[in-house]
């Protein structure tokens, strides 16, 4: 995967595309293009939201970057570790999200299964509120 697939020169930079470069590039468009879907589902619902996909993209972003930190020549040391906490704190929320929704399915089956509580009705048979009826 070291490869060289494209040079070309850029800004007067040299850019050597390599297909572990392709990989961590595509980590990083994950990684940022989750900000693009919680925006669309804030703009939405007319408030600050995360969906889900927000968390499987964190997720899917973070791993690739840490695996292209770890395995490809770059090997830094910074980029694992830059990586490595998002990806557990994604993971963990992604989790919370999950159970979050387990929990919510569960609530609402149980409400519809309870049958609405009956009219409370009340029989007065003593007679001193019958008298008091009668003298009103």
């Amino acid at each position: 995967m070291d490869e060289t697939l494209l040079e070309f020169t850029l800004f007067g930079q040299g850019v050597v595309i390599t297909p572990w470069k392709i990989f961590g590039m595509i980590g990083v468009a994950l990684f940022t293009g989750r900000w693009l879907f919680q925006m669309y589902y804030s703009r939405k619902a007319g408030r600050p939201v995360t969906p889900r996909i927000f968390w499987l993209m964190s997720v899917a972003g973070s791993l690739i970057l840490l695996s292209y930190f770890i395995f490809s020549p770059k090997r830094d040391m910074v980029g694992i570790m830059s990586n490595l906490f998002p990806s557990i704190i994604a993971l963990y929320n992604l989790y919370l999200d999950l159970t979050h929704e387990k929990k919510v399915m569960a609530q609402e089956a149980a409400k519809a299964a309870t049958p609405p509580p009956r009219p409370e009705v009340r029989v007065e048979t003593s007679i001193s509120s019958r008298i008091a009826a009668a003298s009103d």
